[in-house]
């Protein structure tokens, strides 16, 4: 390979004249360089606190420094910079576009960033998180601009945490959660709900604090830290106010399911919405403001589901 690589070479130098060149060989315009031309390595860039041993005029004044074990210096890893958003609603911090609408046109946010990840926060929130597209040059830019070092991740722990996350539900009873819609509750249309996700279950809470439902929870736990607005629970949910009640839709069969012990109904109440009472030794199953029954509780499972919807029962001619 190399000796066809050093004959090409000859031949396209040496051997064949160009137009381009008013037919003369590329070997005859090329001049040597001057002697003493020796290849350097460039100093590593870092950044030094004003003040700081080794700091020069040419030195980018910044945040310090974090030191590796060699002894050198990098980058650090993440800075804050505080921005007002402009009335379009649109701002750049570096090279990089951020979109928060002419909603919050006004609001003082800040943005933590680094070469991986952007996230805006504001008044304690994380309203949006995104690919950081600013490299070592740029995070640099910003730090002599005023930036400062940001402390940990505004990310919540991937795991061993309950995570909470702020969604409003349209007029259909949807939220949008991690790129798919999820029903809720057409009962909470147009309403903020908090979403706390804890093991293998969401609970649904309203803005007043009152646990409306409890479904299973749609995204793995390892993934839910990286939700839009995600931050750490602080507390349980609390328990629907006064005695345990919840809703079943009955089945086909006539028979609902409630702390997974089942109880016949009937099949003449078949795909109807009944009430259940949770006493300490009993389920006393309400429909239509009728006792229809009340069975001995067998079982000591939590009750997760408290809601329940279904379509209108079907009208027979």
């Amino acid at each position: 390979m190399q000796a066809a690589l050093d004959a090409w070479r000859a031949e396209y130098n040496i051997d064949r004249p160009y137009q381009s060149l008013a037919m003369a060989f590329p070997a005859a315009r090329f001049t040597p360089a001057a002697p003493g031309l020796a290849l350097r390595v460039p100093a590593r860039q870092s950044l030094l606190r004003p003040g700081q041993p080794g700091t020069t005029a040419a030195s980018v004044p910044g945040p310090a420094a974090a030191s590796t074990p060699g002894g050198g210096h990098h980058l650090p890893v993440a800075l804050e910079v505080a921005r007002v958003v402009p009335p379009s609603g649109n701002l750049w911090i570096g090279s990089q576009q951020v979109w928060l609408g002419p909603a919050l046109a006004g609001r003082a946010i800040t943005i933590w960033v680094d070469e991986t990840s952007l996230h805006v926060l504001l008044d304690g929130t994380r309203p949006q998180t995104l690919p950081s597209r600013l490299g070592v040059t740029e995070l640099a830019r910003l730090a002599a601009g005023g930036a400062r070092p940001a402390g940990p991740s505004p990310l919540p722990p991937a795991h061993g945490a309950a995570i909470e996350a702020e969604r409003i539900v349209n007029a259909a009873g949807l939220i949008s959660l991690a790129g798919a819609q999820l029903n809720v509750g057409f009962q909470l249309a147009d309403q903020r709900v908090t979403l706390r996700m804890d093991g293998t279950q969401m609970a649904v809470i309203s803005h007043d604090g009152t646990l409306q439902r409890t479904l299973p929870c749609p995204v793995p736990a390892r993934d839910r830290h990286r939700l839009r607005g995600a931050r750490r629970a602080a507390t349980s949910p609390p328990p629907p106010p006064g005695p345990l009640i919840v809703q079943r839709r009955i089945s086909q069969r006539g028979s609902l399911m409630v702390a997974t012990q089942r109880i016949h109904i009937g099949l003449i109440h078949a795909r109807k919405i009944a009430t259940v009472t949770a006493g300490d030794a009993t389920f006393k199953v309400d429909i239509d403001g009728e006792t229809v029954a009340v069975v001995p509780r067998t079982t000591s499972r939590e009750i997760h589901r408290y809601k329940a919807h279904a379509t209108q029962t079907p009208t027979r001619a």
